[in-house]
């Protein structure tokens, strides 16, 4: 475990917690990540991620999936019951359908193993670009021409917030970001790798498996949608992706 979840000095820098049962990689990623400017916490195995994430408070999570005492998801589950801090998921599994579990779950973004150190810190920087526009306070009486409504869900894009009938619908940064672009464009449809390059700010050239937008968008039918199955504010948009439509 990092000694230096405390240090008063680093106060002011994003920390991140790297969680990764290869000490290598956690060496690599904490030298290379603190020569970016960041605060750097680790741990080796899953229960104890859980336990320097309680203690350090920090402002996104790098998870290896294959850990020892609890693997990544299991450490995903217990941040998401409380946290929808961004977590980005390394992983040398082969098959897709279970690098697509962490999203499901609610990851944010994965790395796939051996990966470039490059890679992983424009993934980083991306993500907590994204998911770092922290709730603005906003006086009362100023928010109005802030908030969208469509049907019986409030988006108010000042504070980054969602509710269902005055109910607070609780997103993830990328989520509110995913459909925050969506919600702006209402009506446009947009590809998949255009939601990449615009969300998770992937480059043109960039392959990745574009079932991460699949999932994100899965995961907001699932809150804002009255039939998941049947949704009538995110659309497919057949042969091309998916828009947003705005209801009465």
């Amino acid at each position: 475990m990092s000694e230096d979840i405390q240090n008063e000095s680093a106060d002011s820098k994003q920390r991140i917690l790297v969680a990764d049962d290869e000490a290598s990689i956690r060496r690599i990623l904490e030298t290379r990540l603190k020569m970016q400017g960041y605060d750097v916490v680790t741990a080796e195995d899953g229960e104890e991620a859980v336990e320097v994430y309680n203690k350090a408070n920090p402002d996104l999570v790098i998870l290896d999936v294959m850990m020892p005492k609890m693997d990544g998801y299991g450490v995903t589950r217990e941040i998401r019951r409380t946290s929808d801090i961004p977590i980005i998921i390394l992983t040398a599994l082969g098959d897709v359908s279970e690098r697509i579990t962490g999203l499901e779950l609610g990851a944010d973004d994965y790395v796939i193993k051996p990966f470039s150190p490059k890679e992983l810190e424009a993934r980083v920087k991306a993500v907590l670009r994204r998911t770092n526009s922290k709730e603005t306070t906003v006086p009362m009486g100023k928010t109005a021409k802030n908030v969208i409504t469509t049907g019986s869900i409030k988006i108010d894009t000042a504070r980054r917030q969602v509710y269902r009938k005055n109910e607070r619908i609780r997103l993830t940064g990328m989520e509110f970001s995913l459909l925050e672009l969506l919600v702006n464009n209402s009506g446009q449809a947009y590809s998949r790798n255009e939601i990449l390059q615009h969300v998770w700010a992937y480059p043109p050239d960039h392959r990745i498996d574009t079932r991460v937008v699949d999932v994100h968008i899965s995961r907001l039918r699932s809150k804002l949608e009255a039939d998941p199955t049947n949704p009538e504010l995110i659309l497919t948009a057949r042969g091309i992706g998916y828009m947003f439509q705005r209801i009465n």
